[in-house]
């Protein structure tokens, strides 16, 4: 019997090495161990997250999403802006500094700005990070130093940051060196809080001289940004007689409260403003894509 056994297991494994179709199973369950390992080492890797100081834009929602965000906020969906031009309409050259209040486009684009920086509205932070509408924020260092990390998830949308001055003084009152520290000064700070040198200046009041242009070129500014309209409390003051919009202009708002909104807030007049826009057939684009 132990005979006809031995000679029976011979020859199924010699039919195994002809076949070539059997494996031990100790190398397959080592195989099993190392694929679970490395999955687990894997699963268990940290993520890097985005750095929030960087200024490329996160992507943007879906069309659905996008809509169900705008309509959350009482809003219909604006428009979704065109492809950046791949010349860009403006071209800043580094010791030209240029005073700028509109963009030389044909589409129906305006583009928003925010100044100072004094308001720091919760609100105002989670529908942005909703809607996703660009937007560039012009900063003074004595509006934001009791805050600087509110601005950061509004840089990591891709909204950037440029240079307001240090302490929003009329520049016009002030010396040659004297606006050069206002400028220069901001720079540096504005560096060191959200590692971005601002390549855009917009001086307090819109008030400027020949001595701010030259101070903006010392300290490594490209361009004076102006605006064309100015939004206050529910509707748009305009510098142009006709009293609406044109393509390609840049809109001044403020991050102010309901101290100096009488009442209504950030997040409330931000709205209202979007809400002018769209009434005009208006969408909103990224300054920084055109200059």
């Amino acid at each position: 019997m132990r005979a006809r056994a031995a000679v029976l297991l011979l020859a199924v494994g010699t039919m195994c090495m002809l076949m070539s179709g059997c494996e031990s199973s100790q190398p397959a369950k080592k195989a099993r161990t190392t694929t679970t390992t490395a999955a687990t080492r894997e699963a268990s890797a940290p993520s890097v997250p985005d750095s929030p100081d960087s200024e490329k834009p996160l992507p943007g929602p879906g069309q659905n999403h996008r809509a169900v965000a705008f309509r959350k906020w009482g809003l219909e969906p604006l428009p979704a802006p065109p492809t950046p031009p791949q010349a860009k309409p403006v071209k800043l050259a580094l010791g030209s500094v240029p005073v700028i209040r509109d963009i030389p486009v044909k589409d129906k684009v305006v583009f928003l700005t925010f100044d100072d920086g004094a308001e720091k509205d919760p609100e105002f932070l989670r529908m942005m990070r909703e809607l996703r509408v660009p937007f560039t924020m012009f900063l003074t260092d004595a509006a934001i130093r009791n805050g600087y990390p509110y601005f950061k998830p509004l840089q990591s949308l891709g909204n950037s940051i440029q240079n307001h001055t240090l302490t929003h003084p009329d520049l016009l009152t002030l010396s040659y060196p004297a606006q050069v520290n206002e400028i220069c000064g901001q720079q540096r700070r504005l560096n060191e809080e959200y590692a971005t040198s601002p390549r855009l200046f917009r001086p307090p009041y819109g008030n400027w001289n020949e001595d701010t242009r030259a101070a903006a070129k010392t300290c490594g500014i490209e361009a004076i940004v102006l605006w064309r309209e100015t939004m206050q409390i529910a509707n748009m003051r305009y510098q142009r007689g006709d009293g609406k919009l044109h393509p390609g202009d840049i809109i001044l708002a403020h991050f102010r409260g309901p101290e100096e909104l009488r009442g209504t807030t950030l997040t409330e007049m931000t709205l209202t403003m979007l809400r002018r826009i769209q009434e005009q057939g208006f969408t909103v684009a990224r300054l920084d894509d055109y200059l």
